[in-house]
């Protein structure tokens, strides 16, 4: 029994009742309340992913006139040889404006920062769409929020087709053949075999995303077959799951006659070298995606042009993409909706309640620009408390004394209690947006189920006898409670400063928090840092944006749990690799377990409701508040799907599939910066036809 619960048996006993007693006082739990109404959402039109696409070669292609100049000046290979045996096809019927015409551009706006190119070591391009527009993974999951429930499994994509072994122990799987990398190298098993061998199973590397042995299953192995086959084995039979793993961005695989020669491995200095070896300013570093970066000023802009090599099609036979040239303008995430709303930006994933009223008063305006619509609410924030009692993240007497309280269920529901997740909403937008949030598994998910929620409503009083429970009272008068030994107890909060809503939701946590007696001191830190700190172990609690995991499950499902010594965010193993885990968080990873072994879809319901069930009732983690994102773009753009998400199984820049959206002749506006540009070799600058 650790000393705060001697405390409480003993506190019980000498005023003469059972600790169960002191609990009685509690609020009980409930079902989470109803999400308000809100109209202003808008569905999509369902279809089966075979109408979305399909791989198959065409009696002839095309490409843009000022492109083919570049063929007829001997620069580049006539198109039909750049492109694979059987491009991807998207089909006209499922094109909300059908085939598109070439030319014009989409001008981002964003408030990431390019880090480097190497995504396959760690290093991030900005967010805000970039990496999405460069990357292309196995298969793709965006556009499944239009697949209808009973075809739902991600859609090929660089793995064009793959089939189970008789036992579901393997997988099979088929490369797209003929598809080449943007400075034409061919793309094939090569690449994937270093990327399984040299940044997935080196210890010494983490991709961008987090990919490691246990995205894909303890024991899990990769064989090379053949060119464009390669088979995984597995301990469990038919592991679905690694199917949404292979998506955007855990099998993005790499250019590996590019990434090789810099990985210590092979030849490099180090693996601190191989991580920087391709800066910021390097230019025309090789894709899959459909446009390539060739243009860097630093806290300016990033511009990428379209990649000649690019292996989608449209059944007219036009090489894709349709835009030639995307913008990315180095500002805010702020400023990205304002100047989407204004006309000066096309497009914005507003996911800032903060700027939802406003937005909406000027996208009303029939001379606006800009359209808006809302999706679902599969937007949510949590609060995560460092359960790891272990030694990971080093952590000092007074940081080691909070992990063993954030390990005690009394001073979980405390906090809990203590939160006025009504008041939270009101203060990002008044409004039917928010929703009271009481954490695990989103709305959003069709695997989400209210009867299997077990909500901890907002209760000062209950907080504070939690806190009593958990052997915490203010015994010097001071307002604060104190630990065991008369110190104050003093909470450090983790929060990203990149983003406003993030630091609202956290000023208001402290005040909550500071309501019962608890100190609550944040540590404000940005990007990368707040990324280190987290991933690093280094914060008592943190407020986290959800990922895919809460909002779909299938997508990054080994995130649900410490499944592996380093997969769950409020939880990793020490330096040793030793996971301290609590019963409940065995629960939920032989609950996970149960989902990915069976392919019957009523026991992966039922799997995830004892999930849901075993997460909130013993408050894994903090809800705080969920509510709906909203697209807006320029209304010049045609082709963009009903109902996209701006976050769902990925963003938006994925889910309306850019590669496919086009601008009408007469309304093209004529901005684009490098005009009659391609990406010339790694290194060095554009090339012209002439």
């Amino acid at each position: 029994m650790s000393y705060p619960l001697r405390r409480t048996a003993l506190a019980a006993l000498l005023l003469g009742v059972s600790s169960v007693a002191m609990q009685a006082e509690m609020m009980a739990p409930t079902a989470p309340p109803d999400a308000p109404k809100f109209d202003a959402q808008v569905e999509p039109v369902y279809v089966n992913r075979s109408d979305i696409a399909e791989f198959k070669a065409l009696p002839a292609y095309s490409e843009p006139a000022w492109v083919k100049a570049f063929v007829d000046a001997g620069k580049l290979p006539p198109v039909a040889e750049r492109l694979p045996k059987e491009p991807m096809v998207y089909k006209t019927a499922n094109m909300p404006d059908g085939n598109g015409v070439y030319g014009d551009v989409m001008r981002h706006v964003i408030g990431g920062r390019p880090e480097g190119w190497n995504f396959w070591a760690g290093q991030n391009y900005g967010w805000g769409g970039i990496d999405i527009g460069l990357v292309e993974c196995l298969t793709r999951t965006g556009p499944l929020f239009e697949v209808n429930a009973a075809d739902l499994q991600p859609m090929p994509n660089l793995a064009k087709s793959w089939e189970w072994a008789e036992d579901g122990k393997s997988l099979t799987v088929h490369l797209i053949e003929g598809a080449k990398w943007s400075d034409g190298d061919p793309f094939d098993a090569e690449d994937i075999d270093f990327y399984w061998n040299d940044v997935v199973m080196d210890p010494e590397v983490t991709p961008l995303m987090g990919a490691s042995q246990e995205t894909y299953g303890a024991g899990t192995t990769l064989e090379i077959i053949d060119a464009y086959t390669f088979k995984m084995s597995f301990t469990t039979p038919f592991p679905e799951a690694v199917l949404y793993a292979m998506a955007y961005g855990n099998f993005c695989p790499g250019p590996a006659h590019v990434l090789k020669p810099q990985h210590p491995k092979y030849g490099g200095a180090s693996y601190a070298a191989f991580r920087d070896a391709f800066p910021a300013d390097m230019m025309n570093f090789p894709v899959m995606g459909g446009w390539v970066v060739v243009e860097h000023r630093p806290d300016d802009i990033v511009v990428t042009r379209r990649n000649p090599y690019y292996w989608k099609v449209d059944e007219s036979g036009q090489q894709l993409p349709y835009l030639d040239e995307l913008q990315y303008r180095l500002s805010t995430w702020g400023d990205r909706d304002v100047q989407a709303v204004a006309g000066t930006g096309d497009f914005s994933n507003l996911e800032q309640p903060e700027n939802f009223v406003e937005s909406l008063k000027k996208a009303a305006d029939p001379a606006s620009p800009a359209r808006l619509a809302f999706g679902p609410r599969s937007i949510g924030y949590q609060l995560f408390f460092n359960l790891s009692a272990n030694g990971w993240g080093e952590p000092d007497a007074r940081a080691q004394a909070v992990r063993e309280l954030n390990r005690n269920l009394d001073f979980r529901k405390a906090i809990s209690y203590a939160v006025d997740r009504q008041r939270i909403g009101d203060s990002l937008v008044k409004g039917p947006f928010t929703a009271l949030y009481a954490g695990g598994l989103l709305t959003s998910t069709s695997y989400y189920d209210a009867a299997s929620t077990v909500f901890y409503p907002f209760s000062q009083d209950s907080a504070k006898e939690a806190l009593k429970a958990a052997g915490l009272e203010d015994t010097d008068g001071n307002g604060v409670v104190n630990l065991p030994g008369g110190a104050d107890l003093n909470v450090t909060l983790l929060v990203n400063t990149d983003y406003a809503t993030d630091k609202n939701i956290a000023e208001g946590v402290v005040a909550m928090m500071a309501d019962v007696g608890v100190k609550v001191t944040l540590n404000n830190l940005a990007g990368k840092d707040f990324d280190n700190a987290r991933e690093g172990g280094k914060h008592d609690w943190y407020i986290r944006r959800n990922d895919q995991e809460f909002v779909s499950v299938v997508q990054g499902i080994s995130r649900l749990a410490p499944t592996g010594p380093a997969t769950a965010t409020w939880h990793y193993a020490n330096a040793a690799g030793e996971l301290d885990l609590l019963p409940f968080e065995q629960q939920l990873i032989d609950n996970i377990t149960a989902f990915n072994s069976t392919q019957d879809a009523t026991l992966r319901a039922d799997a995830m409701k004892e999930y849901q069930k075993t997460f909130t009732e013993n408050v894994n983690a903090v809800g705080l508040t969920a509510y709906p994102g909203a697209l807006i773009i320029n209304k010049r753009f045609a082709n963009i799907p009903l109902g996209a998400p701006i976050f769902m199984y990925n963003w938006a820049e994925d889910n309306i599939i850019r590669e496919r959206i086009y601008v009408p002749a007469d309304k093209q506006i004529g901005a684009e910066l490098r005009p009659g540009e391609l990406a010339g070799k790694l290194g060095e600058s554009t090339i012209k036809a002439e």
